[in-house]
């Protein structure tokens, strides 16, 4: 089940977020070998065009359990200031080639307008 968490970006801004990923037990997560994915929309029944794709990536040292979510200013100025939902899902192939998927975390964020442009 995946972590609900609310936070606000400022319109026109660069925008990183760092999580670190713990299993169940607190142990840090090795993210070798997994790949990150993370969009948000207006909406969950937003259409394609509504959705802003963050820039993912895992840590230089997959085993710190780090990886980040990145949007330019381009793209938080683009955005309309308001509610919006995202999610962040981690993947990788087993050992029977199959793609496993699961989200980590989900919520709300307020992307707040900005004066200066």
């Amino acid at each position: 089940m995946a972590t609900y968490e609310e936070f606000s970006i400022d319109q026109g801004t660069d925008v990183t977020v760092e999580l670190q990923l713990v299993d169940t037990t607190g142990a840090v997560k090795d993210l070798s070998n997994y790949t990150i994915a993370a969009k948000m929309k207006k909406n969950y029944s937003s259409d394609s065009s509504d959705t802003t794709t963050f820039t993912t990536g895992v840590n230089e040292d997959p085993t710190t359990g780090i990886c980040t979510l990145s949007l330019t200013n381009t793209q938080t100025d683009a955005l309309k200031a308001g509610r919006y939902v995202y999610d962040v899902e981690i993947s990788f192939v087993d050992s029977d080639g199959n793609t496993v998927i699961e989200r980590i975390l989900e919520g709300r964020t307020q992307v707040t307008p900005s004066v200066t442009k």
